[in-house]
C-alpha cells in the first residue's frame, strides 16, 4: 500500500515528468523518493508508468454512462 500512495502522490506532483515507460520513471523515482531498496523503487515506478497509462486511456475514450447511451436499438 505504502508504495501505491507513493506514486499516486508523484504523479500528482509531477504529471509532465512521470511517463508510460518504466525504464524513464526508474530515475525519477530515485530522484523523487527516499525508498532504500532497489525492490520497491521499481515498485513505485512501475505502479506509476500504469497510472499513467490507465489516465491516457481515460483522457482517449472516456466512458459513456448508461444514461447517455441510444438503448433504441434494444427496443424496436
Amino acid at each position: 500500500m505504502l508504495a501505491k500512495n507513493t506514486a499516486k502522490k508523484l504523479v500528482k506532483e509531477h504529471p509532465q515528468e512521470f511517463t508510460a515507460e518504466f525504464d524513464k520513471n526508474k530515475p525519477l523515482v530515485r530522484k523523487y523518493t527516499t525508498a532504500s531498496s532497489s525492490k520497491m523503487r521499481n515498485i513505485i515506478a512501475g505502479y506509476t508508468a500504469r497510472l499513467i497509462k490507465q489516465k491516457t486511456i481515460q483522457e482517449k475514450e472516456p466512458r459513456r454512462r448508461a444514461q447517455e447511451e441510444d438503448l433504441s436499438k434494444f427496443y424496436e
